[in-house]
């Protein structure tokens, strides 16, 4: 099975982090080289049908289907590498805490019944907890797992954006894209009209 990050409390070593197992990167490939197969072999076979017979907003969508299928299938391969970062990055934060309490456990063994100790192990405990999760956080493998998670919602982010896009298309509705076109005109129309009144109105600041 997988393996994932630990601090070990004797000599803060970082020990593996989590990542898919090459049978099931195996089989997510395997997956998605059939279904884009088929996928492009059903729309070959009822693409000119649909387009035929639909009418209006749904003419669109049918030119558009092998699309959201297309990436309905590669987000699968991203949701599942973000699945695994997440569940590694979890897993990370976990083991860090669980050392460090041991480690404080360990220092502080009971709880101090007047307020001078009792501050005095409040810091302990957050020098402790500072110490382990600066040194988890600055490990190279933190720091990929966590790249690799965040590159992989932003992947998915992509596909979503991708369908709705191809969605608002089939229906004749504005995109992303689309109304940050129009944004972008505003504001440089915007700009040009400051500027002329700036030139036609010289006295008005």
């Amino acid at each position: 099975m997988t393996e994932a990050i630990s601090i070990c409390s004797e000599n803060h070593k970082i020990l593996p982090i989590m990542s898919i197992p090459p049978d099931v990167k195996k089989s997510l490939a395997d997956y998605k080289h059939t279904s884009l197969f088929w996928t492009d072999l059903l729309y070959l076979m009822s693409n000119k049908q649909q387009t035929i017979t639909a009418t209006g907003p749904f003419r669109k969508f049918a030119i558009t289907a092998k699309k959201l299928s297309t990436e309905t299938i590669e987000m699968n391969e991203d949701v599942t590498e973000f699945n695994s970062r997440l569940a590694a990055y979890y897993k990370q934060l976990a083991d860090t805490w669980t050392e460090a309490q041991k480690e404080y456990t360990r220092k502080v063994p009971e709880l101090p019944s007047d307020m001078e100790n009792m501050e005095a192990s409040k810091r302990i405990w957050i020098d402790m907890f500072e110490n382990y999760f600066t040194k988890l956080f600055d490990s190279s493998e933190f720091a990929e797992n966590f790249g690799k998670l965040v590159t992989s919602e932003l992947e998915i982010a992509k596909h979503w954006n991708n369908m709705t896009s191809a969605l608002l298309e089939s229906a004749n509705m504005p995109t992303k894209k689309d109304m940050d076109e129009v944004y972008q005109e505003l504001h440089s129309l915007r700009k040009r009209i400051a500027k002329l009144e700036k030139i036609t109105n010289p006295e008005v600041t």
